[in-house]
């Protein structure tokens, strides 16, 4: 088997479980988005409409979402060998920049509410708040989970400012309701979109990390040099690169100068497997050299 049939193989289970998640999400806020135009239709209410027109965003993102860790399964080819797992990178940062530039529209309406605010039927809001906190809980708790691409937490991000701005409404409906603080509405929106702001810069960030080809976080370059070096027969460690796909896996080429002390075949087996023990680097390409290796190269090349 390839080294690329191997990365396909590692994460297409992966892959089938981000899709149930996306598909299941999709599908919850698509049918509450449904169900708000057709009770703003039925009650002549414009907030439930406006309402539905903001998750449309969200549905947007997730088959976005959802049609990159589709793409994201198909196999390696001719050419593109490493497969096609940046799409769901793309979809991360351009979902992230959507997240932004939604957020950065919020604070200008809180903004300008804060100075007027208007009237606000508090009653409705409470309604379609509990309705919303519903929906975005279930979707949230779809897409939970410890490990996680950077696909999926974009659309986790999305699914959470909507959960936020449903707990947001909440307490401002309860504020107008009980003090008559009309500005509570907007006051809870910049808020969150503060919140929004935060989290999405850092998602952005991340994505173009990964397309930089940046070493994953959770793996010190050093400490991999390090562990290399320390093998038996290791002289010296060159030409070290540490990247990844999708943001998880991390991927790991490396030149490793040796001693004739132990044989290369042994040096090989040993420094694969405590790299792959210790960093999780299950795809690893290792250039063994003689001492004198790249000597003979300037020779050659002179």
């Amino acid at each position: 088997m390839s080294p690329q049939d191997h990365a396909h193989a590692r994460s297409h289970p992966g892959a089938r479980s981000t899709i149930g998640r996306l598909g299941i999400a999709l599908g919850l806020t698509a049918s509450y988005a449904a169900a708000e135009v057709i009770g703003g239709l039925l009650a002549n209410s414009l907030a439930l409409i406006a309402d539905a027109g903001h998750m449309l965003t969200d549905i947007l993102a997730l088959a976005l979402a959802l049609l990159a860790a589709w793409s994201a399964r198909r196999p390696p080819d001719a050419a593109r060998t490493y497969g096609y797992q940046r799409i769901e990178i793309l979809a991360a940062l351009l979902n992230g920049a959507g997240v932004v530039v939604i957020a950065i529209l919020i604070l200008i309406e809180a903004w300008e509410r804060l100075h007027a605010p208007p009237g606000v039927d508090h009653a409705l809001m409470a309604i379609i708040a509990v309705g919303g906190l519903a929906v975005n809980l279930a979707s949230a708790w779809v897409l939970r989970g410890p490990v996680a691409s950077l696909n999926v937490r974009a659309a986790y991000l999305h699914v959470l400012g909507d959960l936020l701005g449903s707990v947001a409404v909440l307490v401002a409906a309860a504020g107008i309701a009980w003090f008559g603080a009309v500005w509570a509405d907007a006051a809870a929106s910049a808020l969150i979109g503060a919140i929004i702001v935060f989290g999405a810069v850092r998602l952005v960030f991340e994505s173009v990390h990964v397309l930089l080809e940046g070493a994953p976080s959770h793996v010190k370059t050093d400490e991999v040099r390090d562990c290399l070096a320390r093998t038996p027969g290791v002289c010296e460690v060159h030409d070290l690169h540490l990247w990844s796909l999708g943001g998880a896996s991390p991927l790991l080429t490396a030149h490793l100068v040796i001693d004739h002390s132990v044989p290369a075949e042994s040096v090989l087996r040993t420094a694969t497997r405590n790299v792959r023990e210790r960093f999780g680097i299950d795809h690893s390409t290792l250039q063994i050299e003689p001492p004198d290796f790249n000597i003979v190269q300037r020779l050659t090349r002179s």
